[in-house]
This record gives structure tokens, sequence and C-alpha cells, in this order.
């Protein structure tokens, strides 16, 4: 059985890690891969996604110091884009200030910056203890748990620019959740993505080319991975374009669903 830790805003302003059991969300004294433990408080009412309970907000479950992204890690996804497939992991960032939470809104770059956005699907490894220079076996060890990321791109920023940091960065670009589950076994996993009731991606985390352990050990060697960091591993084939009012549902098999909605914001 999995471990599930949610993340969530509580009535009395103080937000608050919940280890998710049977119906109730057991309040945590900190991030667990910080050695937060339960305080003995606990909220009734809260499924195993931390719905149920008007008394407490879920939020993106994770607050991380970096998001490392992996780009081209599907075949299938590098050749709808005409790209070849790296050699080794090619890597980018997405600033924190992309994440939102599980029914969340996608914001829309304002037209004149931006007129293609698109939905990409990614299992999300969150980091469980600190790592710099190690082996695979020793990245494994490092892996908290897992969790559902959206890697949205502005696809004609991400094609004209010479990096990727525009395309890759606006607000709201990375939408994270419901919740991290720890004690799952990725090899084989279903991933889906749903706009609008169209069923656009439809993949398995088993077309990864380069599998969790390997890159985590690939960017250790570049930089310090901190526990609670989010690295997402890449997106299966389908992507494609968002426009305001679209519904958003991205959902891997045992982590769960996230729900979301795209939206221009009023000027």
């Amino acid at each position: 059985m999995s471990t599930r830790i949610g993340r969530f805003a509580l009535q009395t302003g103080a937000m608050s890690y919940a280890e998710l059991e049977e119906g109730s969300a057991w309040l945590l004294d900190g991030a667990p891969w910080l050695l937060g433990r339960r305080t003995g408080e606990r909220l009734d009412g809260i499924d195993d996604q931390g719905r149920g309970n008007p008394a407490a907000q879920l939020l993106a479950p994770v607050a991380p110091s970096k998001i490392v992204c992996i780009g081209r890690n599907y075949r299938a996804h590098a050749a709808e884009l005409g790209n070849p497939m790296p050699s080794e992991p090619l890597l980018f960032l997405k600033p924190p200030s992309t994440l939102v939470g599980p029914g969340g809104v996608i914001e829309l770059p304002p037209p004149d910056l931006s007129s293609r956005i698109e939905h990409e699907v990614e299992l999300g490894v969150v980091i469980g203890s600190r790592i710099r220079n190690v082996d695979e076996a020793t990245a494994a060890e490092a892996i908290y748990g897992y969790t559902v990321v959206g890697d949205i791109t502005a696809r004609d920023l991400q094609r004209s620019d010479k990096t990727w940091t525009r395309g890759k960065g606006f607000d709201t670009f990375c939408p994270v959740g419901p919740v991290v589950a720890a004690g799952i076994d990725t090899a084989k996993l279903a991933i889906r993505c749903t706009v609008s009731d169209e069923l656009r991606q439809n993949g398995t985390t088993a077309d990864m080319h380069f599998r969790p352990p390997a890159l985590l050990a690939y960017i250790s060697r570049v930089m310090t991975l901190e526990p609670g960091d989010l690295v997402a591993t890449g997106t299966p084939a389908g992507v494609g374009p968002l426009v305001d009012g679209d519904r958003l549902t991205m959902e891997i098999e045992g982590l769960g669903t996230l729900h979301l909605t795209v939206a221009m914001p009023q000027t």
C-alpha cells in the first residue's frame, strides 16, 4: 500500500502537509521529506486524492526549491515535434512561480507574447534526500514518491527562442498534484491528458527512454537535488493547444487526477 501525502491550506490560515489514510488526513509538523511527523490532529472526510473536506483547500503537494524538467524523453513525442532523440537527458528548469495546484487556473499569456499554448502531462519525481554526484542506485534510494505534473508550454516561444525559459516559465505553467504517492511502481503506468472531454494524450510510462534513477543521477552531476525538489520526466505523444475556457484533466494511474481550467486573465 502506498503512502499518500497532500498539502492543505486550513481555515485557520495555516498550511499543513498531511498523510492521507482511510478517509482522514493526519496533519504533519513539516514536509515528510524533511522528516515531518504526525501532530495527532486529523481532518476527516478526505479521500485518497485530498478531496472532500471544505475546511481544507488542496494545494500543490510540493514547494520545491527548483523544478527540473526533461525534454524529449518519449520517442513518439520527439517524433511528433520533428526532433531527434537526445543521446543524453535534455535538461531545462521551470521557476517555482510556475506552480499551481489542483483545481487551479492555467493563465494564458497575452496574445502579443504567445499565441500557441500547449499541454504536456508528465510523471513527476519528488526528491526525498539530498543528492549530488551519485550513481543510479543511490539516486533510486533518494526518491520519496511521485506526482502528476503538467509542463504547460508556449510552443511558439520555445521554437523561436534559443533557450526555453520564456516558453516554459510563465506563472501557472506547472500544475502539480493532487498528491505525492510513495511506494508506487512506475514501470508501466497509464498516463493521459484530456482537454474539454477530448482525449489528447494516452500513453504509458513504459515508453520513457531515460528512467527516473538514470535521470536523477545525471541531474546530480550538474546540480544538487534537495529534499522536496521536483523532476518532471517528459511527456508522451499527443500534445496540443489550449485555449480560453478549456477544461484540462491530467491523470496518471495510481497517482490521481489533476483538474484545471484555462483562462485569459482579465485586464
